[in-house]
């Protein structure tokens, strides 16, 4: 077995899993030997939680490339804020590392044309770690197309809906800001590109845009006339709503952030009502793709559930994909929101909440609706994090739905989120072809 020295940039949550996972069920193969993070005090919480790690060395980010040479690391983990990505994706290449990222691969039509520039002059391998490829649920959708059953898919109705939880927290923390997250359609929504160009096995071709910022911010607080409000959630003050989200209530939060607050400032519980939002709120697309199928997608992030729809239409009928991954968002006594109803807490009354679960279902021409089994997967992203998680550290299985993505992988989806910000901002539809992508076009031109 190959054992790997890793690095990580950037310590906050997302990075916790990575962490279990060096520690624990992949540490074979995997030794974290250095780490980075402009806080501190998010490094030492961290080791206080994790301590089998051991004592990684601490670098300043920007002196990446020296830490590679001087610990000799074979791969990076890059889990740092999204407008950051690129520039740690190619120093590391550069230094002679191979990368693994969270999505989103980067921000920026420039990000996109350094890293493929990075790519093509050194020869290094970039994984982009788009979990839901790996989730059962999604991957039966993926075996059910290319069986042919469906025939040639003519057109997808894709529609996410994110909670008054989940949804919410996008508009508390750093994602606010399209600067430094790109949008819902680049941040979020890269997933489901992905999702659909891997389903479809095409590339986008066409991307019409509309949307903006309908529930959250300044503005919309004041039309609903929510009057004025506490700058964040955690504080002491009477006003609960449920979408005050007060740190101290959970450990790993206030572990990370708030205890870590004097190091950086950073707030990770912004009011959502504030002005200073950036970002969309609801988002609506038209996407065209090259083996002439369109797909129409629609995000919102103030659901009272979560969860998603795929309708597929094909030559020879119709397969419908419903997943509800979390029912209800209820408040508690004090007004906090209560994100899990399965809890069932004492001091919440509620009716029953809408069932969480999933369900795949074909029906061709001519013939009657039959439910298409979905094996059981546990844990994060519908069970696709520690199937994701397997191949990261233990290495490819010869995976014939090819769930591993690359960076061509990346730049396919997040140029479909890039247009669509274009087109947001034009009012026009958008050929990722037009985008300024450098050598990287040339991972769209095969459309």
């Amino acid at each position: 077995m190959t054992r790997h020295r890793y690095a990580l940039v950037g310590v906050g949550s997302r990075a916790q899993m990575y962490l279990d996972a060096i520690a624990g069920p992949h540490a074979g193969p995997a030794e974290l030997v250095a780490w980075s993070d402009p806080n501190p005090g998010r490094l030492d919480w961290s080791l206080a939680r994790v301590p089998t790690l051991g004592d990684p060395v601490r670098f300043d980010a920007s002196a990446l490339a020296s830490v590679i040479a001087e610990q000799r690391v074979d791969r990076v983990l890059v889990t740092s804020p999204d407008s950051t990505h690129a520039e740690y994706i190619v120093a590391a290449l550069d230094a002679g590392a191979d990368v693994v990222v969270e999505k989103p691969l980067t921000t920026t039509e420039h990000g996109v044309r350094a890293i493929a520039e990075a790519t093509a002059r050194t020869g290094r391998s970039v994984t982009v770690t788009f979990n839901y490829r790996y989730a059962p649920r999604n991957t039966a959708l993926k075996q059910l197309l290319a069986s042919g059953e469906l025939g040639r898919v003519t057109s997808v109705h894709f529609e996410w809906v994110l909670d008054t939880a989940h949804g919410a927290d996008y508009f508390r923390r750093w994602h606010r800001e399209k600067a430094n997250s790109g949008g819902l359609l680049v941040h979020k929504s890269t997933h489901h590109f992905d999702l659909v160009n891997w389903w479809l096995d095409s590339l986008p071709t066409r991307v019409f845009a509309s949307g903006g910022l309908r529930f959250y911010g300044a503005s919309a607080a004041a039309e609903r006339g929510l009057g004025e409000r506490p700058e964040r959630g955690t504080t002491d003050s009477p006003l609960r709503d449920g979408f005050s989200l007060d740190l101290r209530r959970d450990d790993t939060l206030r572990g990370l952030y708030y205890e870590q607050e004097s190091h950086d400032g950073y707030l990770r519980d912004r009011d959502v009502f504030d002005p200073g939002i950036t970002i969309e709120d609801n988002l609506a697309l038209v996407v065209d793709y090259a083996a002439g199928t369109t797909m129409s997608y629609a995000l919102n992030a103030h659901s009272p559930w979560e969860g998603y729809t795929v309708f597929v239409n094909g030559t020879k009928g119709r397969a419908e994909l419903t997943v509800v991954e979390r029912g209800a968002v209820l408040l508690d006594a004090d007004g906090h929101a209560v994100v899990d109803p399965s809890a069932r807490p004492d001091d919440v009354t509620h009716e029953e909440a809408r069932p969480v679960g999933e369900r795949l279902v074909l029906q061709n021409h001519f013939g009657t609706a039959r439910e298409v089994p979905i094996p059981e997967g546990d844990g994060g992203h519908g069970g696709g994090d520690a199937l994701l998680l397997a191949e990261v550290f233990e290495g490819p299985t010869g995976d014939p739905l090819g769930r591993a993505a690359t960076w061509t992988d990346g730049i396919r989806s997040v140029v479909v989120g890039l247009s669509g910000n274009r087109s947001l901002e034009t009012g026009q539809a958008v050929r990722p072809l037009d985008l300024d992508l450098g050598p990287a076009r040339a991972e769209l031109e095969a459309s």
